[in-house]
């Protein structure tokens, strides 16, 4: 055999033995880990960042007391006010609910805190304390977007449900409130029980939900308890909560709304309390008023939701929007969004109260750089300020206006590496590593690629992307030069074509069918059925 050729079998071998031995690490770090040593994970403490300082959010709890005790909230349904006057609230001549400081305080002392969001599968389980961080979806985007056509199209049912089985496989995606509304069910009952029926039968993931009168949430709650077994086995472990905007800002209450919290609450059901008010159009221009504004609109409705039925869950869901004020339309992916988002989740915490707010709302219209660079400044900064709640993590586009299904898979990794972020640096003896540098530099090769430490640490100290490019430029060739969005779609694909969930049991499904009839507008045949 010639030098030449010898050479050559050697170069190759050892091209064969670095590939081999690449495709099993990759092979290795593809292996499950166990909930509790993965590099990220639901509930990861945040809290690292904040833009408000401590005397700001006095002034902000200050100026929000001054604001519910003499400005008040209109609109008050009898029922509200009924509750909130015997609560101890006033109702004026000019038909405003004021609240007296005293009482806002003692609900703060006395509403429900550190509870759990509960998932169909008791591992979905969501401890809401603190600065535990958790990334969700939600929205009612009236879009679909269809990336390989490069438009937008209306969102259907079917899409609604698929999201959620999509949902059902992204770690870093830990619940599902509904992201669309069903254009094509046109009647408020049939929406609102359908929606609910498509996330709930997609997902064993917490589902949040919406519904537009209080007489919507009856058969709702008819359907929940069959599938729970039972309504007591609903209300101890409740997995579907209401995103309730009982409010208009600025500070009137929203008649409908307020009608369906009270039948949630009535119905063992947790609320979200959701001021969505925008700044520059209906809260102020200012960022810190804009979060005073909301921390006072919601700390009513919790007043509101303990006067009905004290220490029901509730999520202080402060959403505060952003404004283009060059044209009014909103910005839901700019700078000022993120630290508005950041603000209301200090005020959270501040009343040590389970926070929920939003990020993510990208306002590129299609999965592009634009959106990756709005989505991972927002949801990143929401996560380091320890947000317990981010909603519309993932996948929205357009400021709340399309949602897109390869945005899911993607907007996971980002979500992965949002949560590496809030996660932080662990510093104990054993990371500060001085055995493992005195070792590799006295007694070793002169590096750690094959050391115990490095081993040991690859998979549960650092975090790898699903769908993202980490190839080489050469090894980017040799597989087609795939982009991101190539990724996504065929994974989206592959998901839609395999995955039926089947956490309720088919029997549940046929008695849910035979009791409600055609009123379930989902076709079995698009459920793997």
């Amino acid at each position: 055999m010639s030098v030449a050729l010898e050479k050559q079998e050697a170069s190759s071998d050892q091209r064969s033995r670095r590939s081999g031995g690449r495709e099993a690490r990759r092979a290795m770090r593809a292996a499950p880990l166990a909930d509790d040593i993965r590099p990220v994970r639901a509930g990861l403490e945040g809290g690292s960042y904040g833009p408000l300082g401590e005397n700001d959010r006095e002034r902000i709890h200050e100026a929000v007391l001054t604001l519910l005790e003499t400005v008040g909230f209109a609109n008050a349904i009898p029922s509200c006010i009924e509750a909130l006057t015997k609560a101890g609230a006033t109702y004026g001549d000019d038909g405003r609910i004021r609240f007296p400081r005293a009482l806002v305080l003692d609900t703060i002392r006395q509403a429900a805190r550190h509870f759990t969001l509960h998932g169909q599968d008791p591992k979905h389980d969501m401890l809401i304390k603190g600065k535990r961080v958790h990334y969700g979806t939600a929205g009612a985007a009236v879009h679909l977007v269809d990336v390989e056509k490069r438009e937008y199209r209306e969102s259907l049912l079917q899409d609604i449900y698929d999201a959620a089985r999509i949902v059902e496989g992204l770690d870093n995606i830990h619940f599902f409130q509904r992201p669309m509304v069903p254009r094509d069910i046109p009647d408020p009952l049939d929406m609102d029980f359908n929606t609910l029926y498509a996330c709930v039968m997609g997902t064993s993931k917490h589902v949040g939900t919406s519904f537009t009168v209080r007489e919507n949430v009856q058969p709702a709650l008819e359907m929940l308890y069959a599938i729970a077994g039972g309504e007591e086995n609903f209300r101890a472990r409740p997995f579907v909560s209401n995103s309730n905007c009982f409010v208009v800002p600025p500070m009137k209450f929203a008649e409908d709304a307020c009608g369906v919290l009270e039948a949630c609450v009535e119905g063992g059901i947790p609320i979200l309390l959701l001021s969505a008010g925008q700044a520059g159009a209906t809260a102020p221009a200012a960022i810190a008023g804009a979060v005073v504004q909301a921390v006072a609109e919601v700390l009513a409705g919790l007043v509101y939701v303990n006067a009905i039925k004290p220490g029901h869950p509730a999520i202080f869901g402060t959403w505060p929007f952003v404004s283009d004020l060059r044209t009014g339309a909103m910005s839901g992916g700019s700078a000022e969004q993120a630290v508005l988002t950041a603000a209301c989740a200090q005020m959270a915490q501040f009343y040590d109260l389970p926070g929920g707010s939003a990020a993510g709302m990208t306002d590129s219209k299609l999965p592009d750089i634009q959106s990756g660079y709005e989505k991972g400044i927002t949801d990143v900064m929401a996560g380091l300020a320890g947000l317990n709640l981010v909603y519309e993590s993932a996948g929205m586009h357009a400021s709340l206006l399309g949602f897109c299904l390869e945005s899911l898979i993607i907007d996971n990794d980002m979500l992965g590496h949002c949560l590496r972020c809030v996660r932080g640096i662990e510093v104990t003896d054993e990371a500060l590593s001085i055995d493992t540098i005195a070792d590799v530099c006295l007694k070793g090769p002169g590096h750690y690629l094959g050391n115990e430490q490095t081993l040991r640490l690859m998979q549960t100290e650092y975090f790898y992307p699903a769908v993202g490019d980490r190839f080489s430029p050469k090894e980017w060739n040799e597989k087609g030069r795939p982009d991101i969005l190539q990724r996504a779609i065929i994974e989206k694909k592959r998901v839609l074509a395999e995955r039926f969930p089947r956490h309720v049991p088919k029997l549940v499904d046929d008695k849910l069918r035979a009791r409600f009839g055609e009123m379930i507008k989902l076709p079995r045949g698009s459920m793997g059925g």
